[in-house]
């Protein structure tokens, strides 16, 4: 098994090509070898304002768009779907420089993650038997993200990067809250914003 992406895409503002989910892909096997996610699946969809604005509205009672949403699969009732609200339209403002990312890396583990989401690397499989009696298995799913590109866009030339930078930081960021980063404080979010920052250096995705 592995760790692997699902995608599509429900807008027209920006084709979405090969070349871009191939660098989604490796910002996903980055985060997970980063984070020790060796297996599961992230479906990651595209929409537009409108398609989120109705998911904001509907999950937070927020009826306005935003850049990007996780619904988190870990740590959830029976039939319910926990909801991660992420604006980075000014969080990304807190940029985190390439001297303070040797701090982050000292910073211990058992402060990174919040207990109660804290992921196992050992995640369950799920199966399902054919007619035939063979047995297909799925990668247990870690959750959801939705981008809204018209946001991202956007964005891109506030900050002056490139539009698969952008995309690449909102993919990164839903990630890290789907395996149970944070951003709630002073700390946490240094934290979460320099792995951010390695990740996509890693990737070549620099400002």
């Amino acid at each position: 098994m592995s760790l692997r992406l699902e995608w599509s895409s429900e807008q027209t503002h920006y084709e979405i090509k090969q070349e871009l989910v191939d660098k989604l892909e490796l910002l996903l096997q980055l985060a997970g070898k980063s984070e020790q996610v060796t297996e599961g699946e992230v479906a990651l969809t595209f929409v537009d304002d409108a398609e989120i604005q109705r998911l904001n509205k509907e999950y937070r009672g927020l009826d306005k768009p935003t850049d990007v949403l996780s619904f988190a699969m870990n740590d959830i009732g029976e039939d319910e779907m926990e909801i991660i609200y992420v604006d980075e339209s000014d969080d990304e403002d807190e940029y985190v420089d390439e001297e303070d990312l040797d701090d982050v890396e000292r910073l211990d583990k058992s402060d990174e993650i919040d207990d109660s989401n804290e992921h196992d690397t050992e995640l369950e499989l799920q199966d399902d038997e054919d007619e035939d009696g063979l047995v297909t298995i799925f990668e247990e799913p870690l959750g959801d993200i939705i981008i809204s590109v018209p946001r991202a866009i956007e964005q891109s030339e506030d900050y002056g990067h490139s539009v698969e930078r952008e995309l690449g930081f909102l993919f990164v960021h839903g990630f890290l809250h789907l395996i149970g980063y944070d951003h709630d404080n002073e700390e946490t979010e240094k934290i979460m914003f320099g792995k951010q920052e390695q990740i996509l250096q890693q990737a070549g995705l620099v400002r």
